[in-house]
């Protein structure tokens, strides 16, 4: 058992429910490290079927998981035809949750899709857009979606997300409301899941900080997260840090770094009011920037300087390739 799941579970014992969500990281990282790239399976804790939160990397990621043990209350019935692996991928994961179209984030599903099972790619229409044009078109790769270019294979359905409207998902108890955010110049997309419990998790694709970006996407999500904070009923929040606080701004190019991060936590706090608002709450960390310099650890740098300047109290959670974490 990991340390995350050994922390989670005392964490479930110490609420006031044993609901809950159950989170596998496929994918660690952000940017250049092809196999371990961002992709997160999720399901509530009274549900049998996960989602996936991106899809950077897909088949290594359940390689490694099942290498942790992270699937030993799922193991592949004996008359199954599958490897513990393609039992998780075509029976256990019933849909994708793609935030926006950038390789990190899509890879592993393209890759993984001639053997995948029929389930919908969840987006918002300009993503959805994207992948249809620039990847399942017959030029980059097959198209196994049901609309686009070409003969359609039909295994994905490209499911389009209303912004700020709860949706259910399919063969799940979770609901679903998307948020846009600001990449850059790309859309994003923030994903907030409720489960039966009426408990919720966020998780938030690549985005830079609203000063930065000149936007007010992070702004308009605090104020829409802050009341499940005052409930006790967020579990969780997935966001991304790239970068050490040594990156200039006009280096971002759409990202957070630590000093940003706190100062949108500062934001959110704001919004929900009391004293030490956030104290614990689970903050997972996600799209580190692997690098390949010489003596160089982004992740320890940012972790140091996330807990450096941690006034908020809040858990910054940091998980490897393979882990299982209890929310």
């Amino acid at each position: 058992m990991n340390k995350h799941l050994i922390m989670a579970a005392l964490c479930c014992y110490s609420s006031f429910s044993f609901a809950g969500f159950d989170v596998i990281t496929l994918g660690a990282k952000g940017g250049i490290q092809d196999g371990n790239l961002t992709a997160f399976m999720l399901k509530s804790n009274t549900d049998n079927n996960y989602i996936t939160l991106d899809a950077g990397s897909i088949v290594n990621g359940l390689i490694a998981a099942t290498n942790k043990d992270a699937f030993n209350d799922m193991m592949a019935p004996i008359s199954s035809p599958y490897t513990q692996e393609g039992y998780i991928l075509t029976q256990k994961i019933q849909g994708y949750f793609i935030s926006h179209a950038h390789l990190d984030h899509i890879a592993g599903l393209i890759i993984a899709s001639p053997d995948d099972s029929n389930k919908p790619i969840y987006a918002l229409p300009s993503v959805h857009q994207t992948i249809s044009q620039d990847y399942f078109n017959w030029k980059a790769w097959p198209n196994f979606t049901s609309q686009g270019e070409g003969f359609k294979l039909g295994k994905y359905e490209l499911a389009p997300l209303t912004i700020n409207q709860w949706l259910p998902v399919a063969n799940t108890e979770l609901k679903v409301k998307a948020f846009p955010l600001s990449h850059s110049g790309a859309e994003s997309t923030a994903f907030l899941f409720k489960n039966a419990a009426n408990e919720v998790v966020i998780y938030l694709g690549d985005t830079g900080p609203d000063a930065v970006e000149k936007s007010t996407a992070l702004d308009t999500i605090w104020q829409q997260i802050a009341p499940y904070i005052q409930q006790k009923k967020l579990k969780g929040i997935f966001i991304e840090t790239s970068f050490s606080n040594s990156t200039p701004d006009k280096l971002l190019f759409g990202h957070l770094t630590p000093k940003w991060l706190l100062a949108e936590l500062d934001s959110l706090a704001g919004y929900v009011g009391g004293e030490q608002p956030l104290k614990d709450l689970n903050v997972i960390i996600t799209h580190i920037k692997h690098s390949l310099k010489k003596g160089t650890n982004p992740q320890t740098v940012i972790e140091q300087e996330l807990n450096a300047d941690n006034k908020l109290g809040v858990n910054f959670i940091f998980t490897e390739q393979g882990d299982r974490t209890l929310l």
